[in-house]
């Protein structure tokens, strides 16, 4: 993958700019045949994560139970529809993320928001290991008021788990999808791609402390 170490605040000022035509992908997730692209089946919810290289942060969310269909793609930045490698050079302002899109009466958002936690370090900012950039940022960016509820209260109740096992606080950017933008489709080769590479790159696994779901009224900070 390419690697570029750059923290250069991105601005819509000097962000890449892109382009009006969208990457062009098949849409049919490789490992379950499901359609990636909207729109998608009645009654299902989506949230997108960003949690280090998308890679391995797409098959934790395609095994769990009740996700239709998932998909790695850039959001949270200025540039229109933008390649890897611009998204690599720090200068488009997106994140690595991964659309979920799941069965609420199948799965909770809870349950996403635990594998979210638990898989990557939070309290890393941009940045996930050796992979250092804005574009390695931990981010959610929910869609619905439930949602933002939920996120809010699973940060503060992790929050609490980390600080009692010693670690730092928390830098996840939780913002509305609406107000950073639409999720643009990574190239094909990036979708699924660690089902048609098994061997390939993938930093993610517990590396924190258990989340534990909030319990009653959690304050939301």
């Amino acid at each position: 993958m390419f690697r570029f170490r750059t923290m250069r605040t991105t601005t819509a000022d000097n962000a890449i700019p892109g382009r009006p035509d969208p990457v062009a992908i098949s849409g049919l997730h490789f490992v379950n045949d499901s359609k990636m692209t909207p729109p998608f089946p009645e009654g299902t919810a989506s949230i997108s994560f960003g949690m280090g290289c998308f890679w391995g942060a797409e098959r934790i969310f395609w095994q769990v139970p009740g996700v239709i269909t998932t998909a790695a793609g850039y959001q949270g930045g200025f540039t229109e529809n933008p390649t890897y490698q611009e998204v690599c050079t720090g200068r488009t302002g997106h994140a690595e993320t991964v659309l979920v899109v799941y069965d609420p009466d199948r799965v909770d958002v809870d349950i996403l928001l635990k594998h979210f936690w638990e898989q990557h370090d939070p309290t890393q900012r941009d940045r996930q290991g050796n992979d250092v950039g804005t574009q390695y940022r931990s981010a959610i960016y929910w869609t619905t008021n439930a949602q933002h509820e939920a996120a809010l209260a699973s940060r503060s109740a992790y929050q609490r788990g980390l600080s009692d096992g010693g670690f730092g606080e928390i830098a996840t950017q939780i913002a509305s999808a609406d107000e950073v933008g639409p999720f643009f489709y990574a190239e094909e080769y990036h979708q699924q791609y660690l089902a048609k590479n098994p061997g390939g790159y993938c930093n993610h696994g517990f590396c924190q402390v258990p989340y534990t779901a909030p319990v009653g009224n959690e304050p939301s900070v």
